[in-house]
C-alpha cells in the first residue's frame, strides 16, 4: 500500500489516498484514539471514486465521529481502471433494456454483475490485509455499502467480517440467492421503496433468502440517494453494537 496524499476534513478526520497494486483508494480515521479503531468498509456502485467521493466522505465523516476508521476502493472497470468489453456490452444492453421499457433479463443481470463480483472480492481481501497492517487500525471488520452482491459475496467468504449494512439498491443475479443462504454475519438491510430502475421484489427476496438469524430490513419512501439520515444512524448503531 502506497499513501499518495493526507488531509484533514474539516471535522478534522484524517483523509488519506492511496494505492494498491494500481487500485485506488481511500482511508479515513478518527481524528483521535485512544485504542485501534474498529474498519469498516465503504462499498459503493461501479460509478467511479471521483464521482461517488461526497457521499462516501460524509459517510466516512460520520463513522468517525462513533470512532471508526473506513476505507474503499475503486471496483473493476470504474474510473480511472481499464475497461473490460463483456461489461461495456452488459451496460449497453441494459441501459437498451431500460430505455424500451423492457425487463431487465437474468442474462444481463448475470453478465453485469457476477464478474464484477468475481474481480471485486479478492481485491477487497487484499486490501483488508494491507489496512490491517497499519497502526491504529484493528477488528473486527465491518461492510456497508452496495453492490449488494460484493456484500453478500464477503460475507460468505471473508471471516474478519463480523458484521455488514447492505444497501438493496442494485441488480441481484439468481446465483447469490444460493450464496446468501450461506451468510451467517449479522445484517442491518436497507432499502428504498421507489427505487427506480431496481426491482423491489428482488431485494426482498434477497433478504429473505439471507441465512443470518439476526437480520433487519429496514425500507423507506424514496428514490435511491433518498436514504433519510435517521436510516443512516440506525446503520451507525448497529456498528457500534457490532463491532465496538
Amino acid at each position: 500500500m502506497h499513501f499518495t496524499s493526507e488531509r484533514r476534513l474539516d471535522d478534522n478526520t484524517l483523509e488519506r489516498r492511496f494505492t494498491l497494486d494500481e487500485i485506488p483508494g481511500i482511508l479515513w480515521t478518527p481524528a483521535a484514539a485512544s485504542a485501534p479503531a474498529p474498519l469498516i468498509l465503504l462499498g459503493h456502485p461501479p460509478l467511479g471514486l471521483y464521482k461517488m467521493y461526497p457521499r462516501l466522505a460524509d459517510r466516512a465523516r460520520h463513522c468517525a465521529a462513533e470512532g471508526f476508521a473506513t476505507a474503499t476502493i475503486e471496483l473493476p472497470g470504474s474510473g480511472d481502471r481499464p475497461r473490460w468489453a463483456a461489461a461495456e456490452q452488459a451496460r449497453a444492453d441494459l441501459r437498451q433494456a431500460l430505455r424500451a421499457g423492457e425487463p431487465v433479463s437474468d442474462e444481463i443481470v448475470d453478465a453485469l454483475v457476477l464478474p464484477l463480483v468475481d474481480k471485486a472480492v479478492p481485491e477487497w481481501q487484499s486490501a483488508l490485509d494491507a489496512l490491517l497492517a497499519l497502526p491504529g487500525i484493528d477488528g473486527p471488520v465491518g461492510y456497508s455499502g452496495g453492490v449488494i452482491s460484493i456484500g453478500v459475496r464477503l460475507a460468505v467468504v471473508e471471516p474478519r467480517i463480523a458484521a455488514a449494512v447492505l444497501f438493496a439498491g442494485s441488480l441481484v443475479p439468481r446465483a447469490m440467492f444460493e450464496e446468501a443462504r450461506r451468510v451467517t454475519i449479522p445484517l442491518h438491510v436497507l432499502l428504498q421503496w421507489d427505487d427506480a430502475g431496481n426491482d423491489r421484489q428482488a431485494a426482498l427476496d434477497l433478504f429473505d433468502a439471507l441465512g443470518s438469524k439476526e437480520k433487519t430490513l429496514e425500507a423507506n419512501m424514496g428514490g435511491h440517494t433518498g436514504v433519510p439520515q435517521f436510516a443512516g444512524d440506525a446503520a451507525g448503531r448497529f456498528f457500534t453494537r457490532h463491532l465496538s
